[in-house]
């Protein structure tokens, strides 16, 4: 029982992590993309789609992280070559991700689904406790751990990602040594699409196998929380992911297990969760603004 229930938190942290992660990046760049809410629901219905016509889970997965790369594309165009308002952009960009993904995935509702396959070790798969759990999990819930190991790495141990980090923390600066900003951001926006686009892919894909109208259920906004939650270090959004991860699956055990509490309570308790730590990270504003990039959200029109 136990094994199952963190076997289940680490599925339901997974998504978050891997969007969370990508978001991390972005933000870093100095931009602020609230448009993964839009991303991983349009990698939600483009992973299905795929998997479901072709049969093959990873072209699943494939086309869900190009379908958040495309959409986050669209964001970097607008807000950095057009240089629209950042905020409004990606609240428009969710709310087109939400109905177009609607309009798409009705011809694939109650449609079966194509699963991705759990690896299975002989011998250590089998092992007591710990045996499905280490070595028995999706290959994405360990290549989400890998990600946010390789994320921290470049972030702090490679002078690609000083560069990126100092375009986040003074454009300005940046630009007049010579680096180029926009293609900076242009990259980094289109990394963190194709994070969202998988972790939309792992829900249609794996976490539910079928394709759900609005099945991310508010997941990117939780992911945008956990960007801010963790000061902008990839292993503290892992940290915060697993944290997140039990508040969900525990309101559905407290619901199993006959707890006499609403079950709208019960549903609502990540969402919660992620205003009550919001609210405490406001009251420690000074330390967050010194780890905040400076130049978030600000855009930035290189020289003519």
């Amino acid at each position: 029982m136990f094994e199952q229930i963190i076997i289940t938190i680490a599925t339901a942290a997974t998504p978050l992590l891997i969007a969370a992660i990508g978001e991390l990046v972005v933000e870093r760049s100095g931009v602020l993309n609230l448009g993964v809410e839009g991303m991983m629901i349009m990698g939600a219905v483009a992973g299905f789609a795929a998997a479901f016509t072709t049969g093959s889970p990873w072209l699943g997965l494939a086309a869900a992280i190009c379908a958040g790369a495309l959409f986050s594309l669209l964001f970097a165009f607008l807000t950095l070559t057009l240089v629209t308002n950042q905020v409004a952009t990606g609240l428009a960009l969710t709310l087109l991700g939400l109905g177009l993904s609607g309009m798409l995935g009705e011809a694939f509702t109650g449609q079966p689904g194509v699963k991705l396959p759990l690896i299975y070790i002989p011998v250590l798969t089998e092992l007591p406790l710990i045996g499905k759990l280490l070595f028995g999990q999706d290959p994405v819930f360990y290549l989400s751990l890998l990600l946010t190991g390789a994320v921290a790495w470049f972030l702090f141990r490679t002078r690609a990602g000083l560069t990126l980090r100092s375009v986040g923390d003074n454009h300005g600066s940046a630009h007049a040594l010579g680096i180029n900003v926009i293609r900076i951001r242009y990259l980094a926006v289109m990394f963190g699409g194709a994070c969202a686009g998988a972790a939309g892919g792992y829900l249609s894909l794996l976490y539910t196998t079928q394709w759900i109208e609005s099945m991310t259920a508010g997941r990117g906004w939780i992911a945008l929380a956990l960007v801010v939650f963790a000061s902008w270090r990839p292993w503290r959004v892992l940290a915060g992911a697993y944290l997140f991860g039990a508040v969900s699956i525990g309101q559905l055990h407290a619901q199993a297990l006959g707890i006499k509490i609403p079950s709208q309570f019960l549903s609502a308790l990540p969402y919660l969760a992620t205003i009550v730590v919001l609210v405490l990270i406001s009251r420690n504003r000074r330390l967050t603004m010194i780890n905040t990039p400076a130049s978030l959200g600000r855009p930035f029109v290189p020289d003519r």
